[in-house]
């Protein structure tokens, strides 16, 4: 019984995905045996923890209950007050933790409150399910870093553009629907300056292109939230600032915030002139590219970035790969053949020498986009 109502709980928690950074994803089930007389999740950034929701359903039916939720319960004031004090005070009188929270007001203190009150504490059960919903955050919180998403489409042999450079539009109108879904979730964007003046991105998430219905509420079945859930800010490793001014990103500067990574070589009239357009500028201290990359996800950690969504070219998705610096990855394999030596492939960089030491996807995803080949997952690690 504790599974079944803990996988419930980690289904409810997908539901914030793209709401709730930089805080967890969070859901909670409580029951008396089979019966459910309460669920939550977090449904929104400063809204009500998913224990909360919960028990507002539950009522006084919550006494004696045994509560799942997936994260430690928080037990410090932050935007909303400590979810311990009202478990305490509905008098549940078990729960069901799936992962502690490293976190370093709760880390524990959590659990340790709870037991203190005379509450049962079990911790680790659906402990994948729960750490899966859980890992972007985990690695902002354990690791101060975004977590890092590659997304490319590429032709069955390979290629992401021809030998002269175009590439619209090698995936089908699903495939681009699924990316809108995904930009519309996460914090940050990102593309190389060869990206940026080749193809003229305007790198926002559109709900019409991402084929959803307002009416039919959101991708997160949150019908109190607007879509999309978040703005990315849109980064281009652009090292002298030459990004150009008449660029969609530029003009559009106003509507999604745009940062430029440049090094420290850069013209300072090149970053006077993107700063007046309304685009921020931020300089590395390194001018190695895998060192450049680990400053900048350093940067957007301490901006308190969640998600990033990296769309290449293949030279920036070749910098992440080399750096280890990629978690999760979404390839579109359209059903074309290119062909050509000089038309470029996704991943450049060094690459690896040997096949045991490739990046491989633990439990791969493979379904139909239209007329491609959607594969995703996760890096095992």
């Amino acid at each position: 019984m504790h599974d079944f109502h803990m996988r419930q709980a980690i289904e409810l928690a997908w539901r914030g995905e793209g709401f709730v950074e930089p805080n967890p994803m969070v859901g909670c089930v409580i029951a008396h045996g089979a019966e459910v007389v309460g669920l939550g999740w977090h449904r929104v950034f400063g809204g009500p923890h998913a224990e909360i929701e919960a028990l507002a359903i539950a009522k006084d039916r919550a006494r004696g209950s045994t509560m799942y939720v997936t994260l430690e319960p928080c037990c410090h004031q932050g935007k909303t007050p400590p979810c311990t004090e009202a478990i305490i005070s509905a008098g549940i009188a078990e729960l069901v933790i799936a992962c502690p929270d490293p976190f370093p007001q709760v880390a524990g203190g959590g659990i340790d409150q709870l037991r203190a009150a005379g509450i049962t504490v079990e911790t680790g059960v659906c402990a994948d399910g729960g750490r899966a919903v859980l890992e972007p955050y985990l690695m902002l919180t354990e690791s101060a870093r975004p977590w890092v998403i590659a997304k490319w489409a590429m032709t069955l042999d390979g290629k992401i553009a021809t030998r002269t450079g175009e590439s619209r539009w090698i995936s089908s109108p699903e495939s681009r629907q699924i990316v809108h879904q995904l930009r519309g979730r996460v914090d940050g964007i990102l593309v190389g300056r060869g990206t940026a003046f080749t193809d003229d991105p305007q790198l926002v998430a559109r709900v019409s292109d991402a084929g959803i219905s307002l009416q039919d509420g959101n991708p997160s079945q949150n019908p109190d939230t607007r879509w999309p859930p978040r703005i990315a800010t849109r980064i281009v490793l652009d090292g002298q600032a030459q990004l150009v001014a008449k660029s969609q990103l530029v003009t559009k500067s106003a509507d999604a915030p745009v940062l430029v990574v440049a090094g420290q070589e850069a013209p300072v009239e090149n970053i006077e002139k993107l700063q007046a357009s309304g685009c921020e500028v931020w300089q590395t201290e390194s001018s190695e590219k895998p060192e450049q990359i680990r400053e900048l996800l350093s940067e957007l950690g301490r901006r308190q970035m969640t998600n990033l969504l990296v769309e290449g070219g293949s030279q920036v998705l070749g910098s992440f790969q080399d750096a280890g610096l990629i978690d999760e990855i979404h390839v579109f394999v359209a059903p074309r053949v290119v062909g050509g030596e000089s038309a470029p492939s996704p991943i450049a960089g060094m690459g690896v020498e040997k096949i045991r030491q490739t990046l491989n996807l633990e439990t791969p995803i493979c379904e139909q986009s239209g007329g491609d080949m959607y594969i995703h997952g996760r890096i095992a690690r």
